[in-house]
């Protein structure tokens, strides 16, 4: 059975999420800096990095929380 297309008025604009993950064992970190991005017209900025401490089930379950979290705020921006 074949498929309709259905039109959408609008294109959404293509964007992409820098992240980055990593395990050490508790208590190893002593400082957290900001990871920078450079873009494609010269500039650049700085991503900041988060900590999350805790077992492996805690960890994935307060980063599913903040990925999320994440989005709905990233949801009520004006376009």
């Amino acid at each position: 059975m074949r498929r309709k297309l259905k039109l959408v008025k609008g294109k959404q604009p293509r964007t992409a999420l820098v992240y980055g993950m990593r395990i050490f064992a508790a208590g190893e970190i002593t400082e957290i800096e900001a990871a920078r991005v450079s873009f494609s017209d010269g500039t650049s900025g700085r991503i900041t990095m988060h900590l999350i401490e805790g077992t492996r089930a805690q960890i994935r379950r307060q980063l599913m929380q903040s990925v999320d979290a994440f989005f709905e705020l990233l949801d009520q921006e004006p376009s």
